[in-house]
């Protein structure tokens, strides 16, 4: 299936099956803003729990809260949002559409990427069991231009937006020929920053009212309330606090479904270090990141790391976990070391003090602070896109699957009885009656049983548990496997069990 192909049926799927819906759809949706529907919602609650508990149950040294959306304003000034927070737009005067213009440019280097990567699988085919990847990536006079070309555009860029220089910027786009996508015009505007945050207003009267934002991060939350966390947690250095909740950016360019939207949720976690240990912090997280988003089984060749050109203005090193959309490689999962840019910065706005007393050395210091940023919505993407299938099967038919791993799934099992008479009905229900106390379970009498088994694989269902005539001689019942199709006869009462093993998390992120 081709990328585009698949993305158009990612979106198409995600509608069908109750995933996925765009917002306000009966006036026509609002542009980059989706509605989680009755699976999408048990999918994403998931996903959020799985990053939950391995963050903070798996961590004694890190706990979560839930900071408002709503904060005082000056919170903003002190995080650089109100000064520093832009995207470089750039406008095509043709088609009258409007990009990022880092974008542009980007997307240019990762087309450089491929054609590096085809030359590697040209080479790796040819050559068979003997090749020396490592080696032939150093020498190969075409990768080495291909990523020389690369690493010079985006070093170039990088410094041209650090310096404000966003004349150079329009000038690189036009030198490379970069053209709209949309309609091939290289007939652009000027670059011009834009300040993603969204405006509002707290009090009874306009007259009154005070403007404030909707909050762009999460982090800031938890940096405001570092020094309550500490003393009334009794933390030491080092220590985390995690949260996930909803933040809003005003995208102008918002595209790719739910991968770039106006609200969205974000997982993140800040990590306070002692200076001069950041780096060393900074490579455990990239490594135990890593390692959590391998757990879920999506390919390990789906994820490499990409190292930031371009530094924010609160970082000393940041890398992304980037993941192999259908759209390509694109940021999932971000990991900073912020210095301790943040707390000194609320300090100073705030005539409060945010240190940590170090009992060891017996003096006060500003935490370091790295962090691990992932957005719910594109991980949503990452695991639903990645797990959609369409199989031909050994008789020659077809079929769809949804391939979602288990510990996610928003059903964990279907139950069926095999006719709607004989009391199958009576003792399917009294099944799910038993399971629904620790699993979302559904049950189905609809169709013939061929067609509710595509039915739930489709919606990405592990088991689907049948009730036969059989089974009112030996309380046993069929169980089918979603991704194997086969399937298999068991206790009634072995059905708990069947579907813990499934999902237990120890197994999953152990």
């Amino acid at each position: 299936m081709a990328n585009e192909d698949l993305f158009k049926k990612v979106i198409s799927h995600a509608k069908e099956y109750g995933y996925i819906f765009a917002s306000s759809e009966i006036y026509d949706g609002l542009s980059a803003v989706y509605d989680y529907a009755q699976n999408g919602v048990e999918l994403k609650k998931n996903i959020r729990e799985y990053w939950w508990r391995s963050m903070v149950f798996m961590h004694q040294n890190i706990v979560g809260i839930d900071a408002a959306i709503l904060m005082h304003p000056t919170t903003w000034k002190a995080s650089g949002h109100i000064d520093a927070f832009n995207d470089p737009l750039i406008d095509n005067k043709d088609s009258k559409k409007r990009y990022r213009a880092d974008v542009l440019i980007e997307d240019y280097c990762e087309k450089l990427n491929t054609k590096a990567q085809k030359e590697i699988a040209k080479a790796k085919k040819r050559f068979g069991d003997s090749f020396n990847e490592e080696e032939f990536v150093t020498t190969n006079p075409r990768v080495l231009k291909y990523r020389a070309q690369q690493k010079n555009i985006l070093t170039r860029m990088a410094q041209s937006l650090d310096n404000e220089d966003l004349a150079d910027v329009k000038l690189l786009i036009e030198e490379l020929g970069i053209a709209d996508p949309l309609s091939g015009s290289k007939n652009w505007t000027d670059v011009k920053q834009f300040n993603l945050m969204f405006g509002t207003k707290l009090g009874a009267s306009a007259e009154s009212a005070t403007d404030l934002f909707l909050r762009p991060e999460t982090a800031q939350g938890i940096f405001v309330n570092f020094l309550n966390v500490q003393k009334t947690g009794r933390m030491k250095i080092p220590f985390g606090i995690a949260q996930t909740g909803k933040a809003f950016r005003n995208e102008i360019v918002a595209r790719q479904f739910i991968f770039r939207m106006r609200e969205f949720e974000q997982m993140e976690m800040q990590f306070f270090v002692k200076p001069g240990e950041e780096m060393k912090w900074y490579d455990y997280w990239k490594k135990t990141r890593l390692k959590w988003h391998h757990s879920l089984g999506l390919g390990e060749k789906n994820y490499r790391f990409h190292d930031h050109e371009k530094l924010a203005h609160y970082a000393n090193a940041a890398t992304d976990i980037e993941f192999n959309f259908p759209f390509g490689f694109k940021e999932l999962e971000g990991i900073h070391s912020r210095t301790d840019f943040d707390l000194k910065a609320h300090e100073q706005h705030s005539g409060k003090k945010l240190q940590f007393f170090d009992h060891e050395q017996n003096k006060n210091y500003v935490p370091y602070v790295v962090e691990t940023s992932i957005g719910l919505d594109r991980m949503f993407l990452a695991i639903f896109s990645n797990s959609l299938k369409e199989e031909v099967l050994e008789d020659g038919s077809s079929r769809v699957v949804l391939k979602l791993p288990a510990i996610v799934a928003p059903i964990k099992a279907a139950v069926f009885p095999l006719v709607k008479k004989d009391g199958l009905q009576e003792i399917a229900k009294k099944i799910v009656e038993d399971l629904q106390w620790d699993y979302n379970v559904l049950y189905d009498e609809k169709d013939a049983v061929g067609r509710r088994y595509r039915r739930q694989d489709a919606l990405g269902t592990p088991y689907c548990i049948t009730v036969d005539h059989q089974t009112k001689e030996d309380q046993t019942v069929t169980v089918r496997n979603r991704n194997t199709m086969k399937q298999e006869r068991i206790l009634i009462s072995d059905i708990p069990n069947k579907i813990r093993n499934s999902i237990a998390y120890k197994d999953w992120l152990s």
